[in-house]
């Protein structure tokens, strides 16, 4: 009777760490989902923004901008 009870106890302690294991599984999928939504949502408000500033100076911020990245690639292919 005693060796039933040890292997009953014995099967629920895996039952309940198999449970946990996929509950941490599940955690991290829902974690990774959140922070790929969480990083689109910033890449999506970072486009929105920089398309008002465009358009509120009428494209003179972001030709300047790129006038400085043509200068920095040109010196860093000088070097």
């Amino acid at each position: 009777m005693m060796k039933l009870k040890t292997t009953a106890l014995l099967i629920t302690s895996l039952l309940v760490l198999a449970g946990c294991d996929q509950a941490e599984k599940s955690a991290q999928q829902l974690m990774g989902k959140a922070a790929e939504s969480a990083k689109q949502a910033i890449d999506e408000t970072h486009k929105a923004a920089e398309q008002a500033i465009s358009d509120a100076t009428g494209g003179l911020i972001s030709k300047k901008e790129q006038s400085g990245a043509d200068k920095n690639e040109s010196s860093s292919q000088e070097i």
